[in-house]
């Protein structure tokens, strides 16, 4: 199974994770994503950022329980992950609100799942700006590692963002909030123990 996955360019997950936003956007164009399509849009690319969120946090118990070793997909998973939440935010900025920046600020402040989903993208943006080798080198890998674990909290936040948005306890959003719970979790007891050696 190794030797599959090291014949596997990194290219082609960009590739493939870029294909749902391609089909979303295809849909809105022939109006088909059902009665209220701009808010399917917006949420779809939402959950979509979710999933590949999950995915970059599948790696390493992926790595540690199954001896599988996708590590080399991690930073694609990432930026697809990012780039879902910039297509999300795009979508509510624009189509949703017009680009209109005081009706914005004030869901910002008002609404407490905007809130939430803003200071995800925030914790984001500083990993995809330094998803890239010069990075490491200049940072140095501790310090390069250390900023990248702001994807935690970040992670969780969007799935929190979802949960209230939803405005009822759908169980779709709150799976998404305890799986990312689950990983998130194990990596800090992970962490904790690694200190404790």
């Amino acid at each position: 199974m190794q030797r599959i996955i090291r014949k596997i360019p990194a290219w082609i997950v960009y590739l493939i994770g870029l294909v749902p936003a391609v089909l979303l956007f295809r849909a809105a164009i022939y109006n088909q994503l059902g009665p209220d399509p701009l808010a399917t849009l917006e949420n779809e690319l939402g959950e979509w950022a979710l999933k590949f969120l999950i995915a970059v946090l599948l790696i390493t118990p992926l790595l540690r329980f199954a001896r599988l070793n996708l590590i080399k997909f991690r930073r694609p998973l990432g930026l697809l992950a990012f780039s879902y939440v910039v297509l999300h935010f795009t979508v509510y900025l624009w189509l949703d609100r017009q680009w209109d920046w005081w009706t914005i600020w004030e869901d910002i402040l008002k609404r407490p799942y905007i809130t939430i989903g803003t200071a995800a993208f925030l914790l984001m943006l500083p990993l995809a700006i330094t998803s890239n080798n010069a990075s490491v080198k200049k940072m140095g890998t501790t310090a390069w590692r250390n900023l990248h674990r702001l994807a935690y909290p970040a992670a969780i936040f969007g799935a929190v963002h979802y949960v209230l948005l939803e405005k009822t306890w759908e169980p779709e959003a709150l799976t998404y909030l305890a799986i990312l719970l689950t990983l998130v979790s194990l990596r800090i007891v992970w962490r904790s123990k690694e200190k404790g050696r």
